[in-house]
């Protein structure tokens, strides 16, 4: 299976927004996609996004849309660097990666 775009749902407010851009940025040169973003679109997140106890999605948040049409999550949270606690972009890249392995996706 392939991806066909990466979707990143962002606030342009939020501290992890510019480490999200630059991931999806990443991945999607990566992969050869296209990179769609969108401010804010929450309708967007209650139906594909990850969401808290209450139903609530947040964001940043980046999904996959495949060749299926299937959209699913791929980077929700960024790790932090247990050493620095910082944000740590490598490791975040990685979580999507192997998170889009695990959906079938070849990388």
């Amino acid at each position: 299976m392939k991806v066909k775009k990466l979707i990143l749902v962002t606030a342009k407010h939020m501290p992890q927004h510019k480490h999200f851009v630059r991931i999806s940025k990443d991945l999607a040169s990566l992969l050869n996609v296209e990179l769609e973003i969108r401010e804010e679109d929450y309708a967007f997140l209650a139906d594909y996004g990850e969401k808290d106890e209450l139903g609530m999605p947040w964001t940043p948040q980046l999904l996959a849309m495949l060749e299926n049409g299937n959209i699913k999550p791929i980077l929700t949270k960024l790790p932090i660097n247990e050493k620095t606690l910082q944000f740590d972009i490598e490791k975040a890249k990685e979580e999507a990666l192997t998170n889009l392995r695990n959906l079938g996706v070849e990388v």
